[in-house]
């Protein structure tokens, strides 16, 4: 049985990054990609799409049922005591102000939790969703880990945006490690309540140097000189599955509407891991002649 109490850790976790002001355009898109409806019965059905853009939106993935029983709990891991292991972060407008708050008001100032799947069946349940593992392997070719969980609730109105980068660049994992990300939309998504935005095709070019500016990112300039960008709203029960190196995007939450997802990347079984020096050897760019 839960105890659901107020999180007593002596240090709350508050997001180091302030919001910053960006260039609104970063998230114009000539296109609103339409999701297919429902996880496919044989994944090779998408195989093309995904290699050819680098991601596949899928409408009605998972039953209403499914999506109001991950919201139940995230609730209750978001409001009680959590072991060491497991972050919760707070966005950084929160500072000052959240120790004074109720369990339910900070859930609205809460940014993203990560390593927890296995605090809640539900959770787990769903990383592991036959369904879903079904077309991650089909994807990846080989039998699925699952190596990062993370939920981003991007609160009503101060969820700030997390700039365009690609998911490989934040991984220690070998220079050509296939990476299947896979998002689940927990309530309607939208531009304006901060849904994904990608670069169709934007994987197959390899790791793009990153850069420490309102995050670890890439350059504004390199993605607005693409004008490529393309919108994924999805409704809840929905999910995004993506390649680790597609560029991708979400804006700040303007809205009085939540926009909470769920977010778990696999790789193959036994994927041996790598050090953050050869990732930035990958990916870092301050000391490479390059600048932003």
């Amino acid at each position: 049985m839960l105890n659901v109490g107020m999180a007593s850790s002596p240090k709350l976790d508050i997001d180091p990054i302030a919001p910053d002001a960006y260039p609104e355009s970063l998230y114009d898109h000539h296109a609103s990609v339409t999701p297919i409806n429902g996880l496919p019965e044989d994944p090779a059905e998408i195989e093309s799409q995904y290699r050819e853009v680098g991601f596949v939106s899928v409408a009605n993935a998972f039953t209403p049922e499914q999506v109001e029983g991950l919201l139940d709990a995230l609730f209750k891991l978001t409001v009680r005591e959590l072991p060491d292991k497991t972050q919760l972060q707070f966005e950084a407008l929160a500072a000052g102000k959240i120790e004074s708050m109720s369990p339910e008001e900070r859930l609205d100032y809460v940014r993203k939790l990560m390593w927890f799947v296995d605090l809640d069946p539900r959770i787990e349940a769903m990383a592991y969703e036959p369904k879903l593992l079904r077309v991650v392997e089909h994807l990846l070719g080989a039998e699925a880990e699952m190596f990062q969980e993370m939920a981003l609730l991007k609160p009503p109105g101060i969820g700030r945006e997390k700039p365009w980068h690609q998911d490989h660049a934040y991984f220690n994992l070998p220079e050509g490690t296939h990476v299947v990300g896979v998002w689940i939309a927990l309530d309607d998504t939208y531009p304006a309540n901060g849904c994904m935005h990608f670069l169709p095709g934007g994987h197959r070019e390899g790791p793009i140097p990153h850069f420490n500016r309102r995050d670890w990112q890439i350059c504004d300039t390199e993605i607005l000189k693409r004008d490529q960008a393309v919108a994924t709203p999805i409704p809840a029960g929905g999910c995004l599955i993506f390649d680790g190196l597609v560029p991708h995007g979400t804006p700040q939450n303007t809205t009085n509407t939540r926009r909470r997802a769920l977010q778990f990347h696999y790789v193959a079984k036994g994927t041996p891991r790598t050090t953050t020096e050869e990732r930035m050897e990958l990916f870092g760019s301050e000391g490479r002649n390059v600048s932003c």
